[in-house]
C-alpha cells in the first residue's frame, strides 16, 4: 500500500498555525491603532454631528479638499504614471539616485517640502520671480494647495504603479514587439493594462494622502477659508477653539479614510485572485 501524500490545502482553510508570540506584539500593536481611532468615535457629539459638519467653514473645507485633491490626483497620474515606467523600464544610470530623489517626500517632514516649495516659487524664488513678470503669484493660492499635494502624493502613485510594472516583466512588450507593434503601441495596449489594478491603487493612494495633507500645505498655501484651508487645516484651527467641531472634522477624514482603504484592499485582493 502505498503512503498518499499530503493533501493540497483547499481554498478558504485554514493556513498554518501562528506561535503564541506573535500574536502578542500583533494584538498590541493593533490596540495602538485601533484604540485611539475607536476614542475618536467614543468622543463626538453624535447629536450635533451634522450641525458641525455643515458650518459654512466645514463644507469649504471639505469641498475645497475634494477639488485639490482630484486635482493632484490627475497632476500624480500625468507626471507619475511617466516617472515611474522610466524608473521600471529605462536603462539610464544614476538610477538608484533618481529613485532616492523620488521617494524623498516620503521621508521628508511634509513643512519642509512645503518651505522648498515656497522657496523656489515664492516671490523671492527663482521661479517665483520669474512667474511675477508675467503676473502670476503661486504662494497662498488654491494652485499652491494643488501643488503642495501634488509634491507629498505623487511617490504614493510612483512606488505603486513600478512595484506594478516590475512583477508584470516585460514578456507581454517583447511580444507585441516581435509581432510588429511599436513602443508606444505596447505602452497603450499591453502594459498600461496589465499593470491598470496598480496604478488605480496608486491613484487612490495618492488622492488619500492629498486629502489629509498639513504640513506642506500651510508652509506654503497658508490658510485662507475657501481658497487654502482645506480640511485638515481646519480641524488644527478648530483644535484650538472649538474641540467638538474638530472632532467632528476629524470623524469626517477617518470615514474618507476607511473607505479608500477598502477600495484599495479590494481591488488588490480581485487583481490576486
Amino acid at each position: 500500500m502505498t503512503r498518499a501524500g499530503p493533501r493540497p490545502a483547499r481554498r478558504g482553510t485554514v493556513g498554518l498555525a501562528l506561535p503564541w508570540p506573535v500574536w502578542v506584539p500583533a494584538v498590541i500593536g493593533f490596540g495602538l491603532i485601533a484604540v485611539p481611532v475607536a476614542g475618536l468615535v467614543v468622543r463626538t457629539d453624535w447629536r450635533d454631528l451634522a450641525a458641525l459638519v455643515t458650518t459654512d467653514a466645514a463644507r469649504d473645507a471639505l469641498w475645497l479638499s475634494l477639488r485639490t485633491g482630484l486635482a493632484s490626483t490627475v497632476l500624480c497620474l500625468l507626471l507619475g504614471t511617466p516617472l515611474a515606467l522610466v524608473l521600471a523600464r529605462s536603462r539610464l544610470p544614476g538610477l538608484p539616485v533618481l529613485r532616492s530623489v523620488v521617494l524623498l517626500p516620503l521621508v521628508l517632514p511634509p513643512v519642509v517640502g512645503g518651505l522648498t516649495l515656497l522657496f523656489l516659487l515664492g516671490r523671492t524664488g527663482p521661479v517665483g520671480q520669474w512667474l511675477a513678470g508675467f503676473g502670476v503669484t503661486v504662494p497662498f493660492s488654491t494652485a499652491a494647495v494643488v501643488i503642495a499635494q501634488t509634491f507629498v502624493a505623487m511617490p504614493f502613485l510612483v512606488v505603486s504603479l513600478e512595484g506594478a510594472l516590475r512583477t508584470a516583466g516585460e514578456r507581454y512588450e517583447v511580444v507585441a514587439a516581435t509581432l510588429g507593434a511599436s513602443p508606444l503601441t505596447a505602452l497603450r495596449r499591453v502594459t498600461i493594462p496589465v499593470v491598470l489594478p496598480g496604478l488605480v491603487s496608486g491613484s487612490v493612494l495618492a488622492f488619500a494622502r492629498a486629502l489629509g495633507e498639513f504640513g506642506a500645505t500651510i508652509a506654503f498655501a497658508g490658510n485662507l477659508q475657501g481658497t487654502t484651508q482645506t480640511l485638515p487645516l481646519l480641524i488644527y484651527i478648530q483644535s484650538q477653539n472649538d474641540l467638538d467641531g474638530a472632532v467632528a472634522m476629524s470623524l469626517v477624514l477617518v470615514v474618507v479614510a476607511v473607505l479608500v482603504i477598502v477600495a484599495t484592499r479590494t481591488r488588490d485582493v480581485s487583481g490576486v485572485r
